[in-house]
């Protein structure tokens, strides 16, 4: 089976689908400039998974995390481990540090987090290489890809109301000292218990990540969890944080530019995929937005060299009155959106809007997690979500009418 291309035209999803219905044995490699994965199958089921340049894989750092082995006992199986050259795993069983069914355990977790890791990548080179199997995997591990692509799956869709919640990155979290329920009793879940002991007023969310014993997502989650509990509040801003003093009317300007261009693309490359890229409808379509501003946005490759001019886009900006500049581009945007998604499902049916409504909820997930606080206040998010919901609205009636 010859399976190569990108993750721009197709996602990681589809791929896993593709291997475990097709019930293959082989290994699939993805790859960025900076980043390589590679995952094993065995009969569709995912057997082993490895990360090249990352230390976040790694089954000490794993092990140092849930508290399994101590930094000595680390060092000395990382150096026996080195000399006789067997896995570290098979090592610690070796020492007597571990049995063979909790070394499985870790090295499950570690396989999990590397393979939800890649349901965020929107791009990166693929190849599956069929008949192939993974050299040095000593533990039998096997994970059912179905179950994975719906975890995945509904990992995505919950971080993005994780995202809303979580607060800056500067922010110092503490444990409250008046619980805002109006529950005698307040329950845990086991992560969030777990996690517990590290809130102290002395780490921020990105603190909390590095150390905690849960991995990453389900860190975040926990967080998110006990923050609308009223269980977790912030105790103020870390002096670490570098305070920097930008123009914010611009930054602001800077965000939406760059996430609805990428939006649009992300549109534009499903249709491409469905109907060719020399499509006269397309193209007819997409050229009846390019006035006033809005022309300088037919949706870039995010992962280009050449980008759009933001420069350009912003002095056009700059035109506008001041008092309604940020809520015109706005508006602009938003229906230009939910006019793209009409096109979709008007064209290519409901299956296809549901692929490209996907695609567009996950680009406001690298905003939110870089400038939280300002896509907050000028509710970038739910302006992007009313866009869909103008769709929505618009696919429900003509459904209802057919």
């Amino acid at each position: 089976m010859s399976l190569t291309g990108n993750l721009k035209t197709v996602s990681f999803p589809d791929i896993l689908q593709l291997l475990s219905t097709g019930k293959k044995t082989g290994i699939l490699q993805i790859s960025t400039a900076t980043r390589q994965k590679e995952i094993a199958f065995k009969n569709g089921n995912i057997i082993h998974a490895s990360s090249i340049n990352s230390s976040e894989d790694l089954l000490g750092n794993l092990l140092l995390k849930l508290g399994k082995i101590s930094k000595s006992d680390l060092e000395k199986a990382i150096v026996l481990h080195k000399q006789i050259g067997r896995q570290l795993g098979t090592t610690l069983v070796d020492m007597n540090l571990f049995e063979k069914d909790e070394v499985i355990e870790c090295l499950k977790i570690q396989i999990e987090e590397i393979v939800y890791n890649l349901f965020s990548w929107e791009e990166g080179d693929f190849k599956f290489i069929d008949g192939a199997e993974p050299r040095k995997a000593p533990f039998p591990i096997e994970l059912n890809s179905v179950n994975v692509i719906m975890e995945g799956t509904r990992r995505i869709d919950e971080w993005f109301e994780i995202q809303k919640v979580l607060p800056p990155d500067d922010v110092l979290l503490k444990i409250a000292t008046v619980m805002k329920t109006k529950r005698d009793e307040i329950t845990l879940s086991m992560d969030e218990f777990k996690l517990l002991p590290l809130i102290n007023g002395e780490r921020t969310v990105k603190d909390l990540v590095e150390t905690s014993p849960i991995g990453e997502f389900v860190t975040y989650r926990a967080i998110y969890k006990m923050i609308i509990t009223g269980l977790v509040q912030a105790s103020g801003r870390s002096a670490r944080q570098e305070e920097s003093v930008v123009n914010e009317e611009e930054l602001i300007i800077s965000i939406l530019f760059t996430l609805y261009n990428n939006c649009f693309y992300r549109i534009r490359t499903l249709i491409e995929e469905i109907v060719g890229d020399q499509n006269p409808m397309l193209n007819k379509y997409q050229a009846s937005f390019r006035t006033g501003f809005l022309i300088h946005f037919p949706g870039f490759d995010p992962g280009a060299d050449t980008r759009p001019s933001f420069d350009k886009f912003f002095l056009e900006i700059m035109k506008l009155p001041s008092t309604v500049r940020i809520h015109t581009v706005m508006n602009a945007l938003e229906n230009m959106l939910s006019n793209q998604l009409e096109y979709v499902f008007y064209f290519l049916g409901d299956g296809i809007y549901r692929r490209a409504v996907g695609k567009v909820r996950k680009e406001i997930s690298e905003p939110l997690a870089l400038r939280r606080e300002l896509v907050k206040r000028y509710q970038i998010d739910d302006n992007l979500l009313l866009s869909i919901k103008k769709a929505d609205r618009v696919v429900k009636l003509v459904k209802g009418a057919s």
